[in-house]
């Protein structure tokens, strides 16, 4: 081993502030390769995340789509029945425009809403009423009494258009008035069954034909 050259002055000692100063240096050079690690994680997980919520979005979008929720009916009475106003019972579910049949024996044309979805006593009243007393019942209801109707709905349900058709009972009620004859009264609806228009109106009229004779 050599001796060190004693005309070469040796390097001065290095002090404390400087090593204290260099081993700080790596610290933060270490933190900040930490940092940059954990950045990069969370960016990754991040990302897995959004994956995880679009496929979740997805998934549900094709299940809604493979089985739909029906939509069911709310009726309002208004201005002491002389309207029902309908909305449906979901808020995801906007109705556009409806087509509302009656029985075949009362000879009232299909009405056509759009876009204020109801149904008007003014439409049955008179024919109704003339049922009833072809069929010997009393001008005046004791309580509310059922005419079947079947009601085709045209619907946005999540942005998709829909449309689906149901039987339902038209509640009603008939009061007297003093020399005025009887005043037809909506009171609601009720879901009898769900199914295609064209068996819709055979059921209704059976279902009508059936309480005529009662």
């Amino acid at each position: 081993m050599s001796e060190p050259d004693p005309h070469i002055p040796a390097p001065p000692p290095e002090s404390d502030a400087k090593r204290r100063s260099r081993l700080r240096w790596i610290t933060l050079g270490e933190a900040i390769a930490v940092a940059a690690v954990l950045i990069s994680g969370l960016g990754l997980y991040n990302s897995w995340q959004d994956r995880r919520s679009a496929e979740t979005e997805r998934t549900a979008a094709a299940r809604k789509a493979s089985n739909p929720v029906p939509i069911v009916l709310r009726a309002t009475p208004v201005e002491d029945g002389a309207r029902l106003d309908i909305v449906s019972v979901r808020d995801d579910q906007t109705i556009q425009a409806q087509t509302i049949a009656f029985p075949t024996t009362l000879d009232i044309s299909p009405v056509d809403t759009t876009g204020n979805s109801r149904i008007e006593a003014a439409w049955i009243s008179t024919a109704l009423k003339q049922a009833r007393k072809a069929g010997g019942k009393p001008e005046e209801t004791a309580g509310d009494e059922r005419l079947p109707i079947l009601i085709t709905t045209r619907f946005l349900d999540g942005g998709e258009m829909r449309t689906e058709t149901a039987t339902y009972d038209l509640g009603y009620d008939v009061k007297s008035r003093f020399l005025l004859g009887g005043d037809v009264r909506l009171r609601g609806l009720s879901l009898l069954a769900r199914g295609p228009g064209a068996n819709g109106q055979k059921r209704i009229d059976a279902i009508w034909s059936a309480r005529s004779k009662k």
